[in-house]
């Protein structure tokens, strides 16, 4: 059985997640399958690196499939270019060794966060970004960001209520850069604040809640020496609201 391993682009706004859900056709899996299923005349399941939940966007989604056809992994990519919807695009599409797995295989992954920050929305960013109006006090979110580098347990900063899994993960970069993304201020500088993550696994909700609560110390709602607190109690309610779902991108799966 050959093995193929796709990399993926996909803009999450109107799909209910990564994941395939029985009351709903509206995934990327879901559509992924659904199209394997009509080139290949039986089901293929295709395995993704991870879940990204509802509305949230990926440069370098990782999944893979097995299928024992004689069409060539240009002839695939083709096939599900053509007919896949046009915020679903198929990247790369390689045959992979036999036991390549696109989750288990994963060593990390690298998230980036959107935020434009300025009185004036950007138009044409609005479906990728999250809009703060008020003022954000670079530094200050830096010298937060430093506590969660390392091994830590990030209970705090997850929406998932399962007690049974672990919740240690390991942040190995967080940067936080201004850019100018497709619109500047009209002074000229550059009003778009990029948060990326780089780390050994993401739980559910947790850049964006990470992100939200690093917005929070922009805002000077809380202060940087906080952060270590939070980690400590392990409480949900201690951390920060959890940020909208379009400023997220899944950006590159690490092996």
């Amino acid at each position: 059985m050959r093995n193929f391993k796709m990399i993926l682009q996909y803009e999450g706004t109107r799909y209910q997640g990564w994941q395939k859900q029985g009351n709903t056709q509206n995934t990327i899996q879901g559509k992924l399958e659904a199209l394997l299923l009509k080139m290949a005349g039986k089901k293929i399941e295709v395995t993704g690196s991870g879940r990204t939940d509802a509305g949230v966007h990926a440069l370098g989604q990782v999944a893979n499939f097995h299928w024992d056809t004689d069409k060539s992994p240009a002839e695939i990519q083709e096939y599900m270019n053509f007919y896949l919807p046009e915020d679903i695009g198929v990247i790369s599409l390689t045959e992979a060794s036999e036991r390549f797995h696109s989750r288990l295989n994963a060593r990390g992954k690298i998230y980036c966060y959107r935020v434009v920050n300025s009185p004036v929305p950007h138009v044409f960013d609005r479906k990728y970004t999250h809009l703060v109006t008020q003022e954000l006090d670079l530094e200050a979110m830096e010298n937060a960001a430093k506590a969660f580098l390392g091994t830590h347990d990030f209970k705090a900063f997850t929406s998932s209520k399962r007690g049974n899994k672990s919740t240690v993960r390991v942040m190995e970069d967080i940067r936080i850069e201004r850019s100018s993304g497709l619109s500047m201020a009209m002074d000229g500088t550059a009003d778009e604040i990029c948060f990326w993550y780089k780390g050994n696994g993401f739980l559910y909700h947790m850049a964006r809640i990470i992100t939200g609560t690093l917005l929070e110390v922009g805002m000077q709602k809380r202060k940087p020496e906080e952060i270590a607190q939070i980690l400590e109690a392990g409480l949900r309610e201690n951390a920060g609201e959890l940020v909208p779902a379009k400023g997220l991108a899944l950006m590159e799966v690490l092996y």
